[in-house]
């Protein structure tokens, strides 16, 4: 469980910082998005995924203020490199595809565009902008789509200031059900 102890520190000191232009930490954004997935009835995997969608931000050398510059960190793939050592695909994937979900989103639902945070449409400009009718049907038809479209929804709900949610403790063992079988 070496890796749970990991993904726990990870999130209590480099999760402790500020989440970009929002108005809440990393690790609050986490605790909301997990929260938001475990009252909705989700699988131990999808609510691992969307308490460490964005971890990508937090390992290695950290993506702090790059897409205010323009630059995209690509922070879904490297927390899906970085997840897919100890995770199966039903972790991995929604994490991989939430920022793709965005994009769709924002194709499929005209007013979905409206309702991002003013960090998430800055982000989403670097990312690639919004899919074009064909990209969008492309998306859907992926494994974990709907998953994580399904986690785009909790990511945009869990930027709330002062939201009560359960602490890390109470996501080790969803996360620790969560890890691939040991070989």
């Amino acid at each position: 469980m070496q890796i749970v102890d990991q993904i726990i520190t990870l999130l209590q000191k480099a999760g402790a910082e500020r989440y970009g232009m929002e108005a809440v930490s990393q690790l609050e954004h986490a605790l909301q998005c997990a929260m938001h997935a475990e009252r909705m009835g989700s699988t131990p995997e999808l609510i691992t995924a969307a308490l460490l969608h964005d971890i990508g931000h937090l390992v290695g050398a950290g993506d702090e203020g790059l897409a205010e510059q323009g630059v995209d960190a690509r922070h879904e793939d490297v927390a899906a490199e970085w997840l897919g050592r100890h995770f199966p695909d039903a972790v991995v994937e929604p994490v991989r595809l939430h920022v793709d979900a965005k994009r769709y989103l924002c194709q499929a639902e005209p007013t979905y565009w409206a309702g991002l945070s003013p960090a998430s449409k800055t982000s989403l400009e670097v990312q690639g902008g919004i899919y074009s009718e064909s990209q969008a049907a492309g998306f859907m038809a992926r494994p974990f789509a709907a998953d994580a479209v399904n986690l785009r929804r909790w990511d945009d709900a869990a930027k709330s200031p002062r939201l009560k949610t359960p602490d890390l403790a109470h996501y080790r063992p969803i996360i620790e059900a969560a890890l691939k079988p040991a070989a």
